[in-house]
């Protein structure tokens, strides 16, 4: 049995000078410090502040080779001018090595779980693996536009492949969107995911060019045209949202199904973001995402955190600091069906450790407020994924390397492999 002490912050509140007690995978107990004596425990690891670990919803870690790039455009352009000619010259080692360095970026700054979405999924899934984060990863597929990298056998073969096959990695369904993906390959991909209990992850009504395009093939709104394909429910992750209307806003809360926020990612391709106070409002479940490197630059979720209350409080929609707490730990946890997102006793012992021994933890009053903005991923000391640490100040124990070793491999003048 391994216990981590410190506090223990969670969204029921905080709890003083605790022991988090781990067996196996899960959380034993959470008891008083000064009961650990009491317990067989066999390893300890001390810390400040203990937190559920964050679930990145929404991210595309192998596009950290795509960093910087794009900037100014719209998400059209930036799909069409700058992604997509690029992502046409993937390989698989090349998707297996930038998302090496994707995952170990999320995982460091506070990511315990992932939900991945694009090419080459073999080679992401064997990444997460080599780093021990617990990863949903779908295989990007499309018809509607003329992308091999996207052909849709290779959505349902990857899962098949991956179904049942490890505990970290799961394989999930992965459309690209409602306008690069027909009514006919989505109907299939709801079949599919109904008979498989699969999740489906989709890019919903992020740009204006995605629903017009779907209107004008279709006479549908986006989630129009996903009832129409029979997939809304429980299951259905859409993404982004920024040009949903109150109607299929409606639509996706009485589904049950969960959106996604990216605000980084959308205030800078968009200039705007939806309004998430609504959602939550009219019961759409909610989560949080890093989306992709570029265009957010860094994969840091308490970044994202503070960005989505900003967002919201220029648009005068207050979101208080517990509820996007809750929306980047329980919520993102419910969303992919996985029980975590709380530090309690048959949780997942996916945890973060905070350095909170720095100037702006003080006086630390309101504990959610300061998780949301004084806390930054360069904060977390210690990660763990199902009781086994991933992260150590600096250090990547799946990898044997520390993080210096590991960026040292992306110099101009390093192997092809990353090896």
């Amino acid at each position: 049995m391994k216990a981590i002490t410190g506090d223990v912050l969670d969204v029921n509140g905080l709890r003083r000078d605790m022991a988090v007690l781990i067996e196996g995978e899960h959380i034993a107990d959470v008891v008083p410090r000064e009961r650990l004596g009491e317990y067989g425990v066999d390893e300890v690891f001390e810390g400040d502040l203990i937190i559920p670990g964050l679930v990145n919803a929404h991210t595309h870690v192998a596009m950290a080779k795509f960093r910087g790039l794009g900037e100014g455009l719209s998400t059209a352009q930036w799909l069409e001018r700058v992604i997509w000619p690029m992502e046409r010259e993937w390989t698989e080692k090349d998707v297996e090595r930038w998302a090496l360095l994707g995952i170990a970026e999320a995982l460091s700054n506070g990511s315990t779980t992932i939900n991945d979405h694009y090419f080459f999924a073999e080679g992401i899934a064997r990444a997460a693996k080599r780093l021990g984060i617990r990863a949903f990863i779908g295989q990007t597929v499309m018809d509607v536009v003329d992308f091999p990298l996207a052909a849709p056998e290779k959505g349902f073969r990857f899962f098949r492949r991956w179904k049942g096959k490890d505990e970290l990695v799961r394989p999930v369904m992965a459309p690209h969107a409602t306008n690069t993906v027909s009514l006919e390959l989505m109907r299939d991909i709801g079949d599919f995911a109904r008979e498989n209990g699969a999740l489906i992850h989709i890019h919903l009504a992020q740009s204006e060019e995605e629903v017009r395009e779907v209107r004008k093939r279709y006479e549908l709104r986006p989630v129009e045209y996903l009832n129409e394909a029979g997939v809304l429910g429980e299951n259905l992750i859409g993404v982004h949202g920024v040009y949903l209307g109150e109607d299929e806003l409606a639509l996706l809360g009485k589904a049950r199904s969960t959106l996604v926020h990216c605000p980084t990612s959308n205030l800078r391709l968009e200039k705007k973001t939806i309004n998430i106070a609504a959602l939550r409002r009219m019961g759409v479940r909610t989560a949080l995402g890093n989306d992709s490197p570029n265009p957010v630059g860094l994969m840091d979720p308490f970044r994202e955190m503070f960005v989505a209350a900003l967002a919201a409080s220029a648009a005068g929609r207050y979101l208080s600091p517990r509820d996007v707490f809750e929306m980047a730990t329980l919520e993102g946890a419910r969303a992919l069906g996985i029980r975590a997102g709380l530090v309690e006793r048959g949780y997942l012992a996916d945890l973060v450790v905070l350095n909170t021994r720095k100037p702006q933890f003080l006086p630390g009053e309101d504990p959610f407020s300061h998780i949301l903005y004084s806390t930054r991923g360069s904060d977390v000391e210690m990660v763990f994924v199902g009781g086994e640490p991933v992260y150590e100040q600096g250090f990547f124990p799946g990898l044997g390397k520390r993080v210096e070793e590991l960026t040292s491999q992306f110099s101009s003048r390093a192997p092809s492999s990353g090896e």
